[in-house]
């Protein structure tokens, strides 16, 4: 197949990759224009943009959806991944078999925005790639392939998003396959969950809920907002944590059998692992508190 691939974050590399030493044909790369970056607002080309140059295949960066006009008709199918792009209904017609979709999360469950962050926040057990036709709807078109995965007690949005993307080209092989042998995908139901984006004010950590609700957000919300809390009335983000074991009060901190305890309700708590504390860089809990000089009261909140 003659294939156009629409797609921005590194998230995608694992299935370009895949294409590029497939019996398919990459014809041409659209990312997102480059993005200002860092302190200095330095422009920075996309992650799928930077690999197109690497492997001198022809690039778009269109400003709008209409740029792609008299660009992809002669295309097979176009393919996104984390574009980030609304595309037109009429736009997404122009390719022999229009648009296909890779999304991170077992659809109907979880369209939108943030699919993985949202599993993991509401501790599902399972996830996957679904590839399906893209139409005007949010994440509603017709299934062709869809490959599942565990998700362990472990995993942070950031392990999870690279494991999904290891399997993406998977299911896209499928997808492609089944639309050489001429099937029809699969409608979804009507009915179905959503993944909006995450906020950084909705990433505060609420030491009022359990441990387990909070430990799992913080899980969620790596590597991007980050959960956090005020420490000493600076911001503080907790990386990396896991189930503690202590008697102590809703944002309670205490230093107990070398690990440091963060109380949470009904007496719960999480014991932290890693964090970044106000103007520093990501570092173990442990030499945090060295230099933090906790004492009875300290407290986050």
């Amino acid at each position: 197949m003659r294939i156009g691939v629409a797609a921005t974050p590194a998230a995608a590399i694992p299935t370009l990759e895949w294409l590029l030493h497939s019996q398919h044909e990459i014809a041409l790369i659209i990312s997102q224009p480059d993005r200002g970056a860092g302190r200095g607002r330095e422009l920075r080309a996309s992650s799928v943009s930077s690999w197109a140059i690497d492997h001198n295949i022809a690039l778009l960066r269109p400003d709008t959806p209409q740029e792609l006009i008299g660009s992809i008709e002669d295309f097979d199918v176009v393919v996104t991944i984390g574009y980030g792009v609304l595309i037109p209904e009429a736009i997404l017609k122009l390719a022999r078999f229009g648009f296909l979709n890779l999304h991170f999360s077992l659809l109907p469950a979880y369209r939108g925005a943030a699919p993985v962050q949202r599993a993991i926040e509401n501790g599902e057990t399972q996830t996957g790639v679904t590839v399906f036709a893209l139409d005007k709807g949010m994440d509603t078109g017709p299934i062709y392939s869809t490959v599942t995965h565990v998700i362990t007690e472990q995993s942070r949005s950031l392990e999870l998003m690279s494991e999904l993307a290891q399997l993406a080209p998977k299911a896209l092989e499928m997808a492609l396959s089944a639309i050489e042998k001429g099937h029809t995908p699969t409608p979804q139901p009507f009915q179905g969950t959503y993944a909006p984006k995450i906020s950084k004010q909705e990433a505060q950590i609420d030491w009022q809920l359990s441990a387990e609700v909070v430990l799992r957000r913080i899980r969620a919300f790596y590597p991007s907002p980050i959960a956090w809390s005020i420490f000493r009335d600076e911001n503080f983000r907790v990386t990396r944590a896991e189930i503690g074991s202590a008697q102590l009060e809703p944002g309670q901190i205490a230093l107990l059998n070398n690990q440091i305890l963060v109380g949470c309700a009904d007496k719960s708590a999480i014991a932290l692992l890693h964090v970044i504390p106000a103007g520093r860089k990501e570092m173990a809990a442990a030499d945090w508190s060295r230099g933090a000089h906790l004492d009875e009261g300290s407290h986050f909140g």
